[in-house]
């Protein structure tokens, strides 16, 4: 017998909606010990995924480049270092009162890789390990496109182990 999504997947899917604030999703990343999160329309159907690295995408400075000049006029050239500024150093309250009402919308990834039901454990396996993007969790959608089930990597792991056991 080959497994398919159905086998692998678990069913209760926690979602947010695309019009959840980043405030209310940091809260059910607190609640749920997910790393992400299919953002779904009022019909159900997947429009994106958030995970904890977009909103912690959120927090950390754009510009990482320090420009230092070097030199007196006209003999001026232009140095550029990377500067990775620690944790510490960001100042995380204003930029969670800055970034509290946001919608989800402008922060999850919108191109989102799902597997039908009935596909079998390889295209599911080809998601999980492929580069680009990196994916943690497939959403199982049926033909309308509705959530149904999610299956993360830890499902498929734990399907295998239990086909040995057998």
């Amino acid at each position: 017998m080959s497994l398919t999504a159905r086998d692998l997947m678990e069913p209760d899917v926690k979602t947010v909606s695309p019009d959840d604030d980043v405030a209310d999703v940091f809260k059910r990343f607190a609640r749920y010990e997910f790393s992400g999160f299919p953002v779904v329309d009022g019909d159900e159907r997947v429009v994106g995924v958030v995970t904890e690295s977009d909103l912690v995408g959120l927090f950390e400075p754009e510009e990482e480049t320090l420009w230092i000049p070097i030199g007196l006029p006209p003999f001026v050239d232009t140095l550029s270092y990377q500067v990775k500024r620690p944790w510490a150093d960001l100042d995380l309250g204003v930029d969670m009162v800055r970034n509290a009402d946001r919608p989800i919308s402008e922060v999850m990834s919108g191109d989102v890789a799902t597997v039908t039901p009935d596909e079998g454990v390889d295209a599911v396996l080809d998601l999980l390990v492929g580069d680009d993007p990196d994916i943690n969790r497939v959403p199982v959608v049926d033909d309308e496109g509705r959530t149904v089930g999610i299956i993360a990597r830890q499902d498929v792991i734990r399907a295998f182990r239990d086909k040995r056991l057998d």
